[in-house]
């Protein structure tokens, strides 16, 4: 099996890097500036690329490849999936990236069917931090693929000793829980940042998994598939801890800071696509809605968390 990960950003690298400890792997990047003398990415600070990684600017030449790893802003994912000169029919094209597509209002799984119809798709996620990865520490994800046979292939051959692959047949839970942990983790930085407290925060973590629950079963996710490391645990990391872009995110709206443009915030559109979902579905997601219009600047904390606290008692 051949390998080559797409997208030289911290996630991908690390995982060029993890992969290249045990096997040839090839990591494509749109500027390579610098790796190939230096051997390292300003995006991890002092992890330098092993051997048996090679890198590359030539898209078509890494896409030859027979496993793709697509680690690219999730935005970004269809663009790069066009790009490719080639049909991709036969290869595993793995995705890295976590969050819903707005133009085409779908996860990974359903971009890469729709652009490359003859691949083979999956999904990679769970709780992961890149320079975890990079720097070799235990990380546990969840490897999720319709197809059996090609997925215990994939779990094989892309687990190394201290990345280990937990296999799943439920693509949409898989990537459901890894896109919407993402919003409640924005929530709960900005809960954070505002001062609210950690009681406030473990409320937004339970009624924010409640809404994730929700709408994953109603696009067809399992219930177990969210309560395992692509929704649970990937929750449980992002929304304590300042590793997570998206945390950090909220962090800066609950402080009133500005936050810095260049940094990719999955969450916030995955919130407006989310929000976008309660609406076409009547599906009541308040923690979503909310995130929504706070990342935009439609609302203040204060007024979120007064919308959330005004709503009507229920049960559990």
């Amino acid at each position: 099996m051949s390998i080559a990960v797409l997208g030289g950003g911290a996630f991908g690298t690390a995982l060029a890097v993890a992969l290249g400890r045990k096997r040839a792997v090839t990591l494509w990047a749109r500027d390579v500036t610098g790796l190939h003398d230096t051997r390292q990415s300003p995006r991890l600070a002092g992890v330098t690329l092993p051997d048996a990684v090679t890198v590359t600017g030539d898209l078509n030449e890494a896409a030859s490849r027979d496993t793709l790893l697509l680690s690219v802003p999730m935005q970004q994912l269809s663009t790069l999936l066009d790009r490719i000169a080639t049909p991709l029919d036969g290869h595993a094209l793995v995705a890295c990236c976590k969050g819903i597509d707005l133009a085409e209002g779908v996860g990974p799984s359903a971009l890469i069917a729709r652009h490359q119809p003859g691949s083979v798709p999956a999904v990679l996620t769970g709780p992961s931090f890149a320079g975890d990865i990079a720097r070799g520490l235990p990380t546990a994800l969840t490897l999720a693929c319709g197809d059996e046979p090609r997925g215990r292939a994939l779990q094989e051959h892309l687990s190394t000793p201290v990345l280990r692959l937990y296999r799943s047949d439920d693509m949409i839970g898989a990537e459901l829980g890894g896109a919407l942990k993402n919003v409640i983790a924005i929530a709960c930085g900005a809960c954070i940042g505002a001062g609210l407290g950690d009681s406030a925060r473990a409320a937004l973590m339970t009624r924010g998994f409640a809404e994730m629950m929700r709408l994953s079963a109603r696009l067809g996710a399992r219930p177990e598939t969210l309560t395992g490391l692509s929704g649970l645990g990937d929750l449980t990391l992002t929304c304590t801890s300042d590793g997570s872009r998206n945390y950090r995110f909220g962090l800066a709206l609950g402080r009133g800071e500005e936050f810095d443009p260049s940094v990719t915030v999955e969450g916030a559109a995955t919130a407006r696509a989310a929000a976008r979902l309660s609406t076409e579905l009547d599906l009541p997601l308040p923690v979503c809605s909310v995130v929504a219009d706070l990342s935009q600047g439609r609302l203040t904390v204060r007024q979120a968390m007064d919308t959330l606290l005004s709503r009507p008692l229920k049960d559990e």
